[in-house]
């Protein structure tokens, strides 16, 4: 994952609420599904293990956001425990098949929490994070963000 991704991670996180926050564990997850193939075919273009461990941490999290008293939270769970597995054999096996099976698992499941995330309004889940507002100011070829309030009282509540 480039620097400006988890940047941009980063800065989404920040201003998500519940929903939102499971469409950016997917993404993230599909992110490092597609650098731990792209380290099977290329070892220079990244660390396979590392990529690996991220994503098995992203299906960990998503394991641990379900309420199991909700309905679709058992059957959820049976199919990250399957991403689970699928992601053991890729890395034991050094294919790229068992994460292409991820892959086919979790773009629907994204794609549903995406069209859910439209309709949670709902704020951000960080309370005192810093504001940031885009498209203030400008450079001559890029855009640049600018953080509001920068006092010593940011950050989440705990």
């Amino acid at each position: 994952m480039t620097r400006e991704d988890k940047q941009q991670f980063t800065l989404r996180i920040t201003q998500a609420n519940s929903t939102d926050l499971v469409v950016i564990l997917y993404e993230m997850l599909l992110c490092y599904l597609k650098e731990s193939k792209q380290a099977l075919e290329d070892p220079e273009k990244g660390d396979f293990k590392e990529a690996v461990r991220k994503a098995r941490g992203c299906i960990n999290e998503l394991i641990g956001s379900l309420k199991m008293e909700y309905e679709p939270a058992p059957a959820l769970l049976q199919l990250y425990l399957f991403c689970i597995r699928r992601l053991a054999a890729g890395e034991v096996k050094r294919e790229a098949r068992p994460f292409e099976e991820i892959e086919i698992v979790i773009r629907p499941l994204h794609d549903a929490y995406k069209e859910i995330a439209v309709q949670n309004h709902a704020g951000p889940v960080m309370g005192n994070s810093q504001a940031v507002y885009a498209g203030l100011t400008y450079g001559r070829d890029n855009l640049t963000e600018n953080m509001a309030d920068q006092g010593t009282n940011r950050g989440m509540y705990v």
